[in-house]
């Protein structure tokens, strides 16, 4: 113990270094709008010579169309194929003669595309990717092949895996009416019904200049990358059709709902527990960043609330944690996770969970600890600013999610301002057992428990 008070101490007598290098480092951001309505940010970042270039539309999977869940992602992969312009798989081969690397993620908010390469690259780049967003040519054999390669992803990352097919249940329950509902991948059925029409459809209408966002970071100077931009992006049209973003809305949660997931192949069972919970939304994530400091008291590591409780006081976890991610366009959840030591059954696990979290409403926050995860947070956003290309993901991502620059720039100091009545009044208004879903991974001989 008295080493720990040295040790806060110390850091304590860093804090003023700290805030003023957070200050000093705050990223220099440039944004502007072509005037086909694509938005631009650049980041500038000269240490190296070297630049990330990201293009984010503002469609996943809780974009699709009912029926046709996977197909945000099914795009994504088709994205690599042949162009007017370019030959199937001449992008990224382009990309790797020229020592960079690329990729593609889908979200339910979100389809990104990117490249890391030479700063002298970035016209090249915007080259290929202006041209996929335009000029995609597509075939049957394109769908029957790629179809097969999405089934099979399915198959090795969810069919394959018990966790993944619980998490998928979970959501499922989670969400009454909203398409977050719906596995980013997709369902077996529907995705295995997706067709050149399903494709072309969701191509046509989202894969325009006016529902994108192009992220640049690195070695650029804007006024550069606004002439590239212009030239490159700037000419293609944008979509007169782009249908207003609105999502179907969940309805008021007023009951608690259990899922018990049997599998043979479970190695660890556990109980998840998931509560409905506020997003970051623009120009307001005070309760966000409350619930994001929440999530690191309760289950942030082996000094949380939750891991003293149940992994060393009484010894019936191995492991715990609380999860809570607020970039999303709509509400998300707040998560905590048991996993029960050895002959200790689910039940007894999930009645520990709900001891522990009913005893930390009681007691209140610990001051030191607060004050210890904001000096966590704080360095960890210091640091995060040497990597381009989280920095690129963390502004592509807070935009496609309906935030603004000004709200990632906000965000480190959102979280500084967060109190121990922050934390309680939000606590009690998201921990509610109406709005939550309890679920057991369990083996087949565990389930009765």
């Amino acid at each position: 113990m008295t080493h720990l008070r040295a040790v806060m101490a110390f850091i304590a007598a860093l804090l003023p270094m700290a805030v003023w290098a957070a200050s000093e480092a705050n990223e220099n951001v440039t944004t502007f709008e072509l005037d086909n309505g694509m938005q631009v940010v650049v980041v500038e970042d000269h240490r190296a010579p070297v630049v990330t270039h990201m293009v984010w539309y503002k469609a996943g999977s809780a974009d699709e169309p009912k029926g046709s869940s996977g197909v945000a992602h099914f795009l994504e992969h088709l994205l690599f194929k042949a162009t007017d312009n370019m030959a199937s798989g001449e992008l990224s081969a382009t990309v790797a003669a020229n020592g960079g690397r690329d990729n593609a993620f889908t979200s339910y908010d979100y389809t990104a595309y990117y490249q890391r390469v030479a700063a002298d690259r970035l016209g090249l780049m915007m080259k290929m990717e202006a041209d996929r967003m335009e000029n995609l040519r597509l075939t049957p054999e394109n769908i029957e092949t790629e179809r097969d390669v999405i089934i099979e992803e399915r198959n090795q990352r969810t069919e394959n895996n018990p966790r993944a097919l619980f998490g998928e249940q979970m959501n499922a329950a989670q969400y009454l009416n909203h398409r977050y509902g719906v596995p980013v991948i997709g369902w077996m059925h529907e995705m295995q019904a997706l067709d050149l029409d399903d494709a072309l459809g969701f191509y046509d209408i989202y894969y325009s200049p006016n529902n994108a966002i192009l992220v640049v970071a690195g070695d650029v100077n804007p006024a550069e990358v606004r002439q590239l931009a212009e030239t490159r992006y700037g000419v293609i049209p944008a979509e007169p059709n782009l249908p207003e973003r609105l999502r179907t809305k969940e309805p008021p949660q007023t009951a608690e709902r259990r899922v018990i997931f049997r599998d043979a192949r479970v190695a660890q069972p556990y109980v998840s527990r998931s509560y409905l919970a506020p997003e970051r939304d623009a120009g307001a994530q005070e309760e966000a960043a409350a619930l994001t400091i929440l999530a690191e008291i309760l289950g942030g590591g082996t000094t949380s609330y939750l891991a003293e409780k149940l992994q060393f006081d009484t010894q019936v976890a191995v492991y715990s944690g609380a999860f809570y991610r607020g970039t999303s366009l709509d509400d998300t959840t707040f998560d905590v996770v048991v996993l029960p030591s050895s002959g200790v059954s689910l039940q007894e696990a999930e009645d520990a969970m709900d001891a522990a979290l009913a005893s930390f409403m009681a007691e209140g926050v610990d001051a030191e600890q607060l004050e210890r995860i904001k000096l966590q947070l704080r360095a960890q956003q210091i640091y995060a600013r040497d990597d381009a290309d989280g920095v690129a993901n963390r502004y592509g991502a807070a935009l496609a999610s309906g935030l603004t620059v000004e709200d990632v720039q906000a965000w480190p100091d959102a979280l500084q301002a967060v109190t121990e009545e922050d934390i309680l009044a939000t606590a009690a208004k998201v921990l509610r057992i109406e709005g939550s879903v309890t679920g057991w991974l369990a083996k087949p001989a565990e389930a009765g428990q």
